[in-house]
Formats: C-alpha cells, structure tokens, sequence
C-alpha cells in the first residue's frame, strides 16, 4: 500500500525519510516527493522548514557527494557534470570541489593503478586507451598528460 502524501505532515515525513538514508539536495528531494505524489506547496514548504532545522543542506550533500565520488575514483570533471545535472549551482560545486581537500593528481594516480596496475603505457594505442579511461572518469587532460608521461605533480 503507497503512502499519501495529501497532508504537511506526511509530506514532511517522507521527506526525512529520504534524508535519514542520505544526504539529498533540494532539486533531489523535490523530485522524490514530487515522484510520490506530494503537491508542490506542500514540498516548497516542507523543504524550507527542514531547511531551516538545518536537516537539509545543500553544503553537506555537496559535500558528501565530491567526497562519495572521488573515493570511487572520478576526478572533479565528472563530479562537477554529475553535480550541475542534479540542479546544483556551478558556483557553489566550483566551491565545494576545492574545500574538498583532496589531492586530486593523487586520486588520478591511485585509480590509474587499480585500472592499469601503474603500468605506463608501451605504445601510442595503449597510451590512447589509458588517456580515454581516466578522461571518461572526469580528470584533465593536462593531468592525465603529466602522469602518463612519469611526471610527477
């Protein structure tokens, strides 16, 4: 049996629901909500409360998504793609990536080794196929440059 959500008070539960799980951003959680059938008032409303209650933060989900992420080995270029399509402010993704803290040249050299067992490439084919992994993972190509090259930061 789905639940209604025709009253603030499931609204609000179903929302916290959602963010007892994980950090969500706004855009997210309006579409969960919006998905279960809540009307809108009902979710602007409930989302500024918890807001408020400092139970939804868009700084902590930023936060706990670069961090999620970069552990799975993407580097900032993709984070920062996946992060402006679930409606995030580039500013405000600009500004999470960098208070991250993470090294970003070293995230590049530990996933390189997982996938390529830090072996360097041996010819143009193989330096092509290593250069288009970690590109397709959100890593520059100046930095991508670099290590396939031996050199260090």
């Amino acid at each position: 049996m789905a639940v209604v959500l025709d009253n603030p008070l499931a609204v609000r539960r179903a929302a916290m629901d959602l963010l007892a799980r994980r950090e969500h951003g706004r855009v997210e959680l309006t579409r969960k909500l919006r998905k279960r059938g809540a009307p809108e008032d009902m979710i602007e409303t409930a989302l500024q409360r918890l807001s408020e209650e400092g139970l939804l933060s868009e700084a902590r989900y930023l936060e706990s998504f670069v961090a999620y992420r970069a552990r799975a080995g993407y580097g900032p270029l993709r984070i920062r793609e996946e992060l402006g399509q679930r409606g995030l402010a580039r500013g405000d993704v600009d500004q999470a990536l960098r208070e991250s803290g993470i090294d970003w040249f070293e995230q590049l050299r530990e996933t390189w080794q997982r996938k390529f067992a830090g072996q360097l490439p041996a010819d143009a084919r193989e330096r092509a196929q290593q250069g288009r992994f970690l590109a397709y993972r959100g890593y520059s190509l100046d930095m991508i440059g670099r290590l396939l090259r031996g050199c260090d930061e």
